[in-house]
């Protein structure tokens, strides 16, 4: 009794300590993704510059995860995660002193960017290890009946940190160097949280093998688990991302992936711009939007969707209706209250698409199928975020509503195509 007691509170203390690890990796990046627009306009970075240093960190780590994943040797997962959180600390650090160095004028805005591009690379090519190795430590800890709600939980730690990050950021701002403060302070909190996963966190676990995950927190919202225990390994199970079981879900999720990757990457700056607010007095008011649309999007994933029960149809439908009205809303918003009401309901709306289409995908293929088709929704989620920041700020420099009418057009496309595609599939299984 006493040895089962102590493995209950050893696993416990492991499951906290993960939770830690993504919570802070994921308030670290969203608070410094709240603060770049204002403090890159401070500086004189152009915008295209910001989306640019996003889109190659998401570049890198879907480069970068699949070889960590790969190559981790379960006694040993302790050690990836350290690498992941060295990554991610000295990633912000880095991104610290050059926006700071900018700021102060040390460095020109070029010398800055270049500089701040190095420390998001660290982050993409080191911070990958992380993820993959704290999911199959968590895995290995519970019973499979139990593994879906244990990384569910997990998951939601970048949920948390995507209200967290925006939240704190403006109390950071720091005497000096100013909007630049917030990752130093970010980044001593991930350092101080490393140190105790290394006095704290056991080397590794027995079995599990990880697959690769996206960016845990470029997306704003977490996935569904996209870490599963691969059991098919060997079997020369194939499934192509466009099979015609999946083609709708995966349609669906590259579809919402982009205007969700599009719709959060510009509204700093429409903010800055609308209210015509300098880019410091604006930085208050970026967090509480952007605090509006996650909280939004959780409030989808751990209310609506558990409480009503929705299927994975009523999901992306209802899904695609409020991410099209919520879209359709921020092209001609003019005011913060009607900014954070319609980014919320657009994120209501991304924070029922993206469950839904996951589901959907696992629920079309067989059993022995469940860790290719996992793998492939990872990588529609990954492409959204490499290309959406890039092609919303090209979009934005054009004419400050057209990110969100492409958005909103996206999305109104989405709802006959499912309702044809599912209704189809529907009727093929009946």
């Amino acid at each position: 009794m006493r040895k089962d007691a102590t493995e209950a509170a050893s696993q416990r203390r492991i499951q906290v300590l993960l939770f830690g690890v993504m919570l802070s990796i994921a308030v670290g990046n969203t608070g410094l993704q709240s603060v770049l627009p204002a403090v890159g306009r401070m500086i004189g970075f152009p915008d295209a510059y910001v989306a640019l240093a996003f889109s190659l960190s998401a570049l890198i780590w879907a480069f970068a995860a699949p070889v960590w994943a790969k190559h981790m040797q379960p006694r040993r997962a302790r050690r990836m995660v350290l690498i992941g959180m060295g990554g991610f600390v000295a990633s912000l650090l880095l991104c610290g002193a050059a926006l700071s160095a900018g700021f102060l004028g040390w460095l020109s805005a070029g010398a800055a960017f270049v500089l701040f591009s190095i420390g998001r690379g660290l982050y993409g090519s080191l911070g990958a290890a992380a993820p993959p190795a704290a999911q199959a430590m968590l895995i290995a800890q519970v019973p499979r009946n139990q593994r879906t709600v244990a990384i569910s939980l997990l998951a939601s730690a970048f949920g948390l940190g995507t209200i967290i990050g925006p939240a704190l950021a403006p109390f950071f701002v720091l005497p000096v160097v100013g909007l630049a403060g917030p990752p130093f302070i970010f980044g001593t909190a991930g350092l101080l949280m490393m140190a105790t996963v290394r006095l704290m966190l056991p080397p590794g676990f027995e079995t599990g093998r990880a697959v690769a995950v996206s960016d845990p927190v470029i997306g704003y919202e977490p996935t569904e688990p996209s870490l599963v225990e691969r059991e098919t390994d060997g079997t020369g199970v194939r499934v192509a991302m466009f099979d015609p079981r999946i083609r709708p879900w995966t349609v669906c999720g590259i579809a919402s992936g982009h205007a969700q990757a599009i719709s959060a990457q510009t509204m700093a700056f429409l903010i800055i711009d609308r209210l015509a607010e300098s880019p410091q007095q604006a930085q208050p008011l970026i967090g509480m939007v952007l605090m509006c649309g996650a909280g939004a999007a959780l409030l989808a994933q751990w209310g609506v969707i558990p409480r009503l029960r929705l299927q994975p149809p009523a999901m992306v439908l209802w899904g695609s209706i409020m991410a099209m009205l919520g879209t359709l809303g921020c092209a001609f918003a003019q005011d913060l209250h009607s900014l954070a009401i319609v980014f919320a309901i657009a994120s209501l709306g991304f924070g029922f698409l993206r469950p839904g289409y996951t589901a959907g995908a696992s629920l079309a293929v067989s059993e022995a199928e469940q860790a290719v088709v996992a793998g492939q929704v990872t990588a529609s989620n990954g492409l959204a975020f490499v290309l959406g920041p890039s092609i919303g700020i090209g979009l934005y420099q054009f004419n400050q509503a057209a990110p969100y009418l492409v958005c909103a057009a996206l999305m109104a496309l989405m709802i006959p195509y499912l309702l044809r595609t599912i209704g189809r599939a529907n009727d093929s299984r009946d």
